[in-house]
């Protein structure tokens, strides 16, 4: 598998580098379209077109050292997959990595997320996503793609789901309607940023299902849905959530590459890359 960036050079090796890529070409669970067990390939195919520098932040990341770990192959199942996923996250975070998992499905973060729950004490998931996945089980797994919040929210200390805009009856038991943040509402509110960054916790996980995107930004998901957040909208949040909290982790999930159109794989490389670099330039 391909390196993000394409470079090859010592702050690449995995003991010199700050941040480790760990893709996770998983589509177990998908009920729509296939293919994103290929997004990760796609993803580090495309990044290597990047410009290291980034105007908005006047800095270079990538010289914080990017290392691609092996991927994550279990695929006998989904429970698997997370507990394969699960640990090979603990290393990461033991070893003071910063880790962005590389989806695949959204199934691939239960195990990220439990392996975030056993390191920090206190954190809060922020979900960037179409669908609430809510659901305590689906097509009779628990850890389907369709259920992953419904697991976050067992070990986190709370989540915060943004850009919503799909969501089943079945759901609606788990689903805290004061931190919500549906898409038709947000699009009429100028404070939604701060109200939602307001209520995490210092440590913040954040999990992007690349379909919280309009399809007119990104058609290459499973499941698109109309009506969606833009790439400004994303950007502006985080750099709202960067201002008090502190990003431990990352997993950008549910590229579908399209074959003729490179741009949605180009689209998510770029959003790491520029989500990385205000992370950082936070931090100094």
């Amino acid at each position: 598998m391909k390196k993000f960036g394409g470079v090859e050079c010592d702050i690449t090796d995995y003991k010199h580098a700050a941040v480790v890529f760990l893709p996770v070409p998983y589509d177990g669970t998908s009920t729509w379209i296939k293919g994103a067990d290929k997004g990760p390939e796609a993803l580090l195919d495309a990044s290597a077109n990047m410009e290291f520098y980034d105007i908005e932040t006047d800095s270079e990341v990538f010289r914080k050292g990017f290392h691609t770990a092996e991927p994550v192959t279990e695929a006998s199942s989904p429970e698997a997959m997370s507990q394969a996923v699960e640990q090979r996250m603990r290393q990461l975070l033991d070893d003071g990595k910063f880790p962005v998992l590389l989806g695949g499905e959204h199934s691939v973060s239960i195990g990220a997320i439990r392996a975030v729950a056993k390191h920090y004490q206190e954190f809060s998931v922020l979900q960037l996503d179409a669908h609430s996945d809510m659901r305590d089980e689906y097509e009779g797994s628990s850890h389907n793609h369709a259920c992953i919040m419904a697991r976050a929210r067992e070990v986190a200390t709370n989540c915060t789901q943004v850009g919503i805009r799909s969501s089943s009856t079945e759901e609606r038991h788990n689903i805290d309607p004061k931190r919500i943040f549906h898409a038709y509402k947000i699009k009429k509110s100028s404070t939604w940023m701060q109200e939602a960054a307001a209520q995490l916790c210092k440590n913040v996980y954040l999990t992007i299902d690349l379909d919280v995107l309009d399809p007119a930004y990104m058609p290459a998901t499973g499941t698109p849905e109309p009506d969606g957040l833009s790439y400004r909208d994303i950007l502006d949040f985080v750099a709202e959530v960067l201002k008090n909290h502190r990003l431990v982790g990352l997993d950008v999930v549910e590229l579908c590459p399209m074959q003729g159109n490179r741009a949605p794989d180009f689209l998510a490389a770029r959003l790491i890359y520029q989500i990385l670099s205000m992370k950082y330039q936070s931090e100094k």
